[in-house]
């Protein structure tokens, strides 16, 4: 392909000032494309004249809009490319299909929790004016965190959108207590002898829950703090969402304290209200009502009963399998195939022709690129004996990429002799991130004899095989690469009056290449080079009959001034740290990887006798996940001290504090009892939806008991049985809907979990939904039992009562 340098800085130039040429692969680089249609054509072999370009932003570019001006510039390019013969393939591989496909998904699912939202807060209200109200927090909230997280340089992506779709249900649930108790004060006024003004009305109740609803949202934010200080790849992966979370929460509040009371004095102060609750809240209220006068006269069993759940739930702890991170669906596959070091070109080519011709047989798949070796310019330099077929998917979901995955792992089975291994593009791009390579688990063998680590490593390979879920098992510095060994003879060359370096000069000259002069055309300068013709370069025996120039004019042949030999020898050497290494990659499937990790850990011990200074490590996803996860609960730990602080001065009292940390326990047991319903697995992104139902356990169990405080402080009731019914009552409408608008916004996300965009969101929705059910369960129903029991609330003397 002539001119396909000045090509790609065309595109480049055209696509704007946030791209840049990674990889520009020329000459060496072959490439095999195929595509279902026509049928009849299974594979076009573009050979050494293929080019392939590899394009990526700059570092916190658009990639969506990256794309789209490259997509232009290739558009304009076409025709000139066509009028030289050339044909271009500009979609073999695009992540921002992934990228446009995260997005829909996740703008979906916040769309369709915002409007499972709207009705479940008209269903409940029954009233379509106390709705706006509690409804304006959402648009109100969501819009001030994006401009916020706009002003702060993070991007509208699929972690900023999945923590406001997280979000969305508790956007209004301080919106929805304030509004509710001001109607409920309205209400009480308006059957009052001498009725005050709305105005007054509007500001006494929405100072009555004001302070509560203040110190709870600073106790949620507090709950997220870990995951705002969480390092290293799972830092950069959560703190996006959990920015978003801690914003949208944020302005919710300040919504809440200043919008929603405004537009309650102006649509419900003089307007006309029922006397009594919604229809469906009355029906509700009576049976609630009876359910708690049942649960107050054994509340030893009730209690037994929530500890018995809680510790079935933990007990199933074990069973548990944990990941990093769950399976990214990207719609997109890389294949890596690799012969035995020294394989040709043309070897090479030819196994991509077949196996591409297996790869188009399963199902989904659209198409099917090679890519040979690496250039010198580009990120990771390979062979020719290795390639990579990018493999890519029509539009599916997660079951048509469950197949697809089946499919590819079925036809790469056929083929032996060859290492072949498929993984999808950012789950290399993490475990490489994680471990150094694109396999989530790596063994490294350090030391300072290469034989002794290769036979280190050989043996390791082999345990690592049997050891159950390892999977597409690779040495990463392979044996066996073909090389001729050339020993300069110094006293033939003094015989013939040559120095050694300038021997080795054409020797180098001769197979490898050197630039001598340039050629222009135009304001383009191309080097020209000499080097032997292919046909003596391919034949190793004819290096021997390479002639060299004396002083004195003769010719010698190579043979005559060094020995010679055929040899195997080591396609390369590994560094880590300034040490050697042989390195030892595989998968894992079917089985949690950091119990894969720990079990290659007891093999390795026990059947690798490491010599004095060789020392071996493990790492990779598992390691990685151990300490995210050690750091989250360190972080947690930090933050929930602080947590009971901050309870402790709002409830006053040490009593109503354990009353509030009873409930925790609670909510794990249902977000483990969720997890395990869905999977058994929980990975980083579900220890995130942990500490998200922990903070929204805490605001209702806090707004119960304050409530319960205002009660005996404010009204003078005294404490016992009818106060314990009385504060619940008041409650349930509040309590009930914060879980019912949180659920309703997770549900889409929760149902969607393993499609595209929602592979992290999604696991995080379902432990929070489960642990929602069982911590509402328990406010509702059992903490008013211990209140009344266990809780101590005194009247503004100080009485106790």
């Amino acid at each position: 392909a002539p001119g396909s340098e000045d090509i790609a800085r065309a595109a480049l130039t055209r696509a704007g000032p946030e791209a840049s040429a990674l990889s520009l692969s020329l000459g060496d680089a072959a490439e095999v494309k195929a595509a279902p249609e026509p049928p009849t054509s299974a594979a076009q072999i573009m050979g050494q004249d293929g080019v392939v370009l590899m394009i990526s932003e700059q570092y916190r570019a658009d990639t969506l809009r990256v794309t789209r001006a490259l997509a232009r510039a290739m558009a304009a390019l076409r025709p000139a490319l066509a009028a030289q013969g050339i044909e271009l393939h500009d979609r073999l591989f695009r992540s921002s299909d992934f990228i446009s496909t995260a997005l829909r998904n996740v703008r979906f699912s916040l769309l369709l929790g915002a409007i499972l939202v709207v009705a479940v807060l008209t269903l409940i209200l029954f009233d379509a004016r106390t709705a706006a109200i509690s409804c304006a927090a959402m648009p109100l909230s969501l819009l001030a965190a994006a401009v916020i997280l706009e002003k702060a340089g993070l991007s509208l992506n699929t972690m900023t959108l999945g923590g406001m779709a997280i979000a969305i249900g508790e956007v209004v649930d301080d919106a929805v207590i304030d509004v509710e108790n001001i109607l409920r004060r309205l209400r009480e006024n308006r059957a009052a002898p001498r009725p005050r003004t709305p105005a007054r009305v509007v500001l006494e109740a929405s100072v009555e829950v004001r302070g509560a609803v203040v110190y709870v949202t600073f106790a949620v934010i507090m709950v997220f703090v870990p995951v705002l200080t969480m390092s290293g790849l799972a830092g950069r992966l959560f703190a996006p969402l959990g920015a978003a979370y801690v914003l949208a929460v944020l302005s919710s509040l300040g919504v809440a304290l200043t919008v929603t009371p405004a537009l309650a004095l102006v649509l419900l102060g003089g307007a006309r209200l029922s006397g009594q609750d919604p229809p469906l809240m009355r029906r509700l209220r009576a049976r609630y009502e009876r359910t708690l006068t049942r649960i107050e006269g054994r509340p030893k069993l009730a209690a037994a009963g929530a500890a018995a759940v809680t510790a079935c739930a933990l007990a199933a702890l074990p069973f548990f399998g944990g990941e990093f991170m769950p399976r990214l669906r990207e719609g997109h596959f890389i294949v890596h195939a690799a012969l035995v070091p020294g394989s040709s070109l043309e070897t090479s080519l030819e196994l991509g022709k077949l196996v591409t011709a297996r790869l188009l047989g399963a199902p989904h798949v659209r198409s099917v690129a090679q890519r040979i070796g690496m250039s010198e310019k580009s990120d990771d330099v390979m062979g020719t004996f290795e390639s990579e077929l990018e493999v890519d998917l029509e539009p599916v979901d997660s079951r048509g990429f469950d197949e697809a995955l089946g499919g590819i792992r079925s036809a790469l089975s056929r083929f032996i002799g060859a290492g072949l291994s498929v993984n999808t593009f950012l789950t290399e791009r993490i475990n490489e991130t994680v471990s150094g390579y694109t396999a989530p688990v790596a063994v490294k063998i350090f030391g300072e004899d290469l034989d002794t680590l290769d036979r280190l490593a050989r043996k390791a390979a082999r345990i690592l095989g049997a050891t159950p879920g390892a999977q597409d098992v690779r040495l990463q510095s392979p044996l066996g690469a073909p090389r001729l060994e050339i020993s300069l003879r110094e006293d033939r060359l003094a015989r013939w009056g040559l120095e050694p370096v300038p021997v080795w000069d054409a020797i180098r000259t001769a197979y490898q290449g050197a630039a001598v002069s340039q050629v222009y055309e135009g304001l383009a300068a191309y080097d020209v080079a000499v080097i032997l013709d292919p046909a003596r370069r391919a034949d190793p025996a004819a290096v021997g009959d390479m002639r060299l120039r004396t002083a004195a004019g003769a010719f010698v042949p190579l043979r005559e001034l060094a020995y010679m030999r055929q040899d195997s020898g080591r396609y390369g050497i590994s560094h880590e740290g300034g040490r050697r290494a042989q390195i030892v990659t595989c998968s894992v499937r079917g089985r949690a990887v950091k119990a894969f990790s720990d079990a290659v850990k007891k093999a390795m011990a026990a059947g690798l006798r490491l010599p004095r200074g060789s020392y071996l490590e493990v790492s990779g996803a598992a390691e990685e996940q151990s300490r995210a996860s050690r750091e989250l609960y360190v972080h947690a730990a930090a933050a929930a001290a602080c947590i009971i602080l901050l309870l402790a001065v709002v409830l006053r009292s040490g009593r109503n504090l354990a009353l509030v940390l009873v409930n925790l326990p609670f909510a794990l047991a249902g977000g483990l009892l969720a997890a395990l319903a869905a999977g058994r697995w929980i990975s980083i992104g579900s220890l995130v939806g942990f500490v998200t139902v922990f903070g929204i356990t805490l605001r209702n169990s806090v707004m119960l008991l304050s409530h319960y405080e205002h009660l005996v402080e404010a009204e003078g009731l005294a404490w016992g049985p009818e106060a314990a019914r009385r504060g619940a009552s008041e409650r349930l409408t509040p309590i009930l809907l914060t879980a019912l608008v949180t659920g309703a916004g997770l549900l889409p996300l929760a149902l969607g979990s393993g499609d595209p965009g929602r592979e992290v969101e999604g696991p995080m929705a379902i432990v929070i939904l489960g642990g929602l059910a069982t911590s509402t369960a328990l406010n509702l129903l059992l903490l008013p039992a211990l209140a009344l029991r266990y809780g101590r609330f005194e009247k503004r003397s100080g009485e106790a009562v």
